[in-house]
């Protein structure tokens, strides 16, 4: 599902014509720690009060599939990642979707410095390029 071109800050021909931290209010910083493979899970609860339209269009994103991931909503949304995770950071605070920290073989979580995996994504990239 992608985000329709007719919006309120992305134009044909205009191009953005909103900045992309207004939609975060000016906040560069989530109130939760989130990973760009982090899995977020819509959970059908309604958000009490107005939701901006970033905030909707995330949230229909999120319910859309089993899950995502915040990089697939950020590419979906064409947002600034750290945006991305303010408005995911504030839907979990209404209850709206849930998180998941990603999870990799052998059942453990990616330590910043796992040297194997960071020589391994950087080989796989060269043979690409």
């Amino acid at each position: 599902m992608g985000v329709p071109r007719d919006t309120p800050w992305l134009d044909d021909s205009a191009g953005r014509v909103m900045r992309p931290y207004t939609a975060s209010g000016g906040r560069t910083r989530s109130a939760v720690a989130l990973d760009l493979l982090s899995l977020v899970t819509a959970t059908g609860v309604r958000p009490r009060g107005p939701l901006g339209a970033e905030h909707t269009l995330a949230l229909r994103l999120c319910a859309g599939s089993a899950a995502v991931t915040v990089a697939e909503v950020a590419g979906q949304l064409r947002l600034p990642a750290v945006v991305v995770k303010v408005l995911l950071s504030d839907l979990m605070e209404y209850g709206a979707v849930t998180v998941q920290a990603p999870r990799f073989p052998g059942g453990g979580y990616l330590a910043a410095d796992d040297q194997n995996l960071l020589r391994a994504v950087l080989d796989g990239l060269r043979r690409r390029l």
